[in-house]
């Protein structure tokens, strides 16, 4: 009965939000195949480039698919709405458009790191399509998993996260690498930020040190773990996070702010700090990563 319930507040949702699409002028579309990437979001232009590149990457892989972008996070989607007059949708309003430009498969991929809270709210939302019937819904409809699910992915991220600091690392022996992750508090799947640390301890020791904003570890941890060895004089603070947005410029690099990891570190002593304020996204290596899991759920 719950289900029924979730499916049938769902499909109101997607009456009311997707009025506007009965007003478009009608397409005739002749793919049957789709690809929605979700996000959630970043109202920074210079951040955005990190998702349009994965964006980019899927439509040059998928030609023969109609790929759109949806982000989950309203705050984001109304201010770049208020700011940048542009209407990105979310998931909901996303399926919906493609179910009523009459698209049959979906295939629905995360940008995401961890599946944590965000990662919850997509697959409520696929769950509640997957139980609309007939015309409101689709024959095909699949999601993804996002980077990091299992042991498997922390190695592989490991390897991405070691060729992509490689140019700081090399001859290096006094140089670390401080990641902050965004963290998804009371969540299990935050234990995976743990798991990839222990894979980067063990290919490369006292290099890699893993934060997070709002769980665990933190920065009073990685501080506790940078005494542990006194070698490290120089530090490079990047964002384990898709884009190199508002968390990366303010909370992890902003000189401003006494709270920022920067100056939190340059209170603790270490002066030589480099910031790599470049989104996950922009790298080549995940963008690979991330065509290899698309290309895995379309082809199954």
């Amino acid at each position: 009965m719950q289900r029924f319930l979730t499916a049938l507040t769902l499909l109101i949702i997607v009456m009311a939000s997707g009025v506007s699409f009965a007003h478009e002028k009608e397409k005739v579309n002749a793919k049957e195949n789709a690809i929605l990437i979700v996000s959630f979001g970043t109202s920074m232009p210079e951040a955005r480039k990190a998702i349009d590149n994965l964006y980019n990457a899927a439509v040059k892989e998928f030609p023969e698919y109609d790929v759109q972008l949806a982000f989950t996070s309203n705050i984001i989607r109304r201010k770049i709405a208020r700011e940048q007059n542009l209407n990105v949708l979310n998931p909901v309003q996303a399926l919906a458009d493609f179910n009523d430009k009459g698209f049959k498969n979906v295939y629905v991929m995360p940008t995401h790191i961890i599946p944590g809270e965000e990662y919850d709210e997509i697959k409520n939302v696929v769950d509640a399509f997957k139980l609309l019937k007939g015309k409101y819904g689709f024959e095909k409809l699949v999601l993804a998993k996002p980077f990091l699910n299992n042991y498997d992915d922390c190695k592989d991220m490991a390897e991405i996260l070691i060729k992509r600091f490689d140019k700081y690392l090399q001859n290096s022996p006094d140089t670390a690498i401080i990641l902050m992750g965004h963290g998804t508090p009371e969540h299990i799947a935050n234990a995976l930020y743990s798991l990839l640390q222990f894979e980067l301890n063990k290919r490369m020791p006292g290099k890699f040190f893993i934060g997070t904003v709002e769980a665990a570890p933190m920065i009073d941890d990685v501080v506790a773990s940078l005494k542990n060895n006194p070698e490290i004089k120089n530090l490079v603070i990047s964002p384990f996070m898709i884009v190199a947005g508002d968390h990366a410029n303010n909370d992890l690099a902003g000189t401003d702010d006494e709270e920022s990891w920067l100056n939190i570190l340059k209170s603790n002593g270490y002066e030589n700090i480099t910031p790599y304020l470049s989104g996950l996204g922009e790298d080549e290596n995940i963008t690979a990563n991330f065509i290899t899991r698309l290309k895995k759920i379309v082809e199954k």
